[in-house]
């Protein structure tokens, strides 16, 4: 049986009180700065920060760098570039490429679906995504823009309830998260929890989103999908997927600790699966890894031949060979 404890050591620790969660760590760091710094002058405090890791205060610092961060997601906020659509919306006024201008939770429950390392995990499903893909299992939620408004001291408030109830984590959603950057800083300024944070998501965050999550997630839950940007731009609308995500797998994986999920596509094990174990196992050897054998063929799948059909267990099988004669740990 594999050691996962070896593998996600910081994870296991939080669960069995032995670690403050990192959201807790930020919020207690304190900050300086003022609103009528430029938005490099708060950029140069924050990294300034992030690198010298200053002593976590015993009391709640009349600034933080939790606080910082959420000054540095409202400017972005009204010039977005949370991801690398960077369409530069100011979603006070208006919805940006991804179709969120406000977070809706679309829902939020006990998931027992995940890795067997989470569950039961706190699962915070937003709707809207920076991906439109064709094959997309939650496209319901996805692609229309459809939930609650949650103030987020409410929203705060059920993270507590939630870790009553047994949750292991909390996990952020969607759709995507990306887009919902700025509203998961505010729940958080509200939170007192000690429960990991994880942000389950396609990894087409800008680079600034991830200088942002740096010091406040515990756990990336990452969606690999492609081995190239052809099968992206064809099956999920997006551009530049290979660097753009690339660079995100390894920023994650020196910020924090790794869960990577690669789903098998039928027709695409030569261009897409074996590209993403191979670098998988080239750069984030350390990476926990779960090859999912899952498609289904929904939304407009049916309109490209190639992945029409469900995968076949000779094409999940290869995948998986591949995986273990290399060395991943998979779950």
């Amino acid at each position: 049986m594999l050691d996962y404890r070896s593998a996600l050591p910081c994870y296991y620790d939080i669960l069995e009180g032995r670690q403050k969660a990192r959201y807790l760590r930020c919020k207690y760091t304190p900050a300086c700065f003022s609103e009528n710094d430029t938005l490099d002058g708060l950029w140069f405090i924050h990294d300034r920060l992030i690198e010298d890791q200053p002593s976590v205060s015993s009391t709640l610092p009349a600034q933080s760098l939790l606080d910082l961060k959420i000054e540095i997601a409202e400017r972005i906020y009204r010039d977005c570039c949370f991801c690398e659509h960077r369409c530069r919306v100011n979603r006070e006024k208006r919805s940006g490429k991804c179709g969120v201008k406000e977070s809706l939770v679309a829902s939020e429950f006990l998931h027992i679906g995940e890795e067997h390392i989470l569950v039961p995990s706190y699962t915070i499903f937003f709707s809207g995504c920076t991906f439109n893909c064709v094959f997309c299992q939650n496209y319901d939620i996805s692609q229309y823009i459809k939930g609650n408004r949650i103030e987020p001291r409410l929203l705060a408030s059920m993270i507590e309830k939630r870790k009553t109830q047994g949750a292991r984590n909390v996990n952020y959603v969607g759709g995507d998260p990306t887009s919902n950057l700025l509203f998961i800083l505010k729940v958080l300024r509200e939170c007192e929890t000690n429960i990991p944070m994880i942000w389950n998501s396609n990894m087409y965050c800008s680079i600034e989103t991830m200088n942002l999550l740096d010091g406040v997630i515990d756990v990336y839950l990452t969606d690999f999908k492609y081995g190239n940007d052809r099968c992206a731009q064809r099956l999920s609308l997006v551009k530049d997927y290979s660097r753009v995500v690339k660079r995100n797998h390894l920023i994650s994986y020196k910020q924090s600790e790794v869960i990577i999920r690669h789903l098998v596509l039928p027709n695409h094990v030569a261009c897409c699966s074996e590209p993403v174990v191979s670098w998988i196992h080239e750069n984030t050897p350390k990476a926990v890894v779960n090859i999912m054998p899952q498609y289904r063929p929904e939304y407009k799948a049916s309109m490209h031949p190639d992945i029409s059909n469900y995968l076949s267990k000779e094409e999940y099988s290869k995948v998986i060979e591949l995986a273990r004669r290399l060395g991943l740990i998979l779950i």
